[in-house]
């Protein structure tokens, strides 16, 4: 999911109790390596530095079915279904 100024999105939530979310991608993919890892947000660059939006965006618009990039060392995979998984 993308917007007019290029910054990608991503559905959170979506259970029938939760609302449904657009939230950029950068904050999705950060949480999801802070969370992981020693590393803080204030040391990850700008999404662009590790991926291309495009190619990003073409996963989670579902044309591509998911793509692995580094950050900071740490191999992230976002899939399809939005799902971020960060590997030490």
């Amino acid at each position: 999911m993308g917007s007019d100024d290029g910054t990608v999105y991503m559905i959170r939530g979506g259970t029938e109790d939760e609302w449904v979310s657009p939230t950029p991608a950068r904050d999705v993919i950060v949480e999801a390596v802070v969370d992981a890892t020693a590393l803080a947000a204030d040391d990850i660059d700008d999404l662009d530095t590790y991926v291309d939006v495009d190619d990003l965006a073409a996963v989670l618009d579902g044309t591509e079915e998911m793509l692995t990039f580094p950050v900071e060392g740490h191999d992230v995979t976002v899939t399809s279904d939005g799902d971020v998984h960060v590997a030490e």
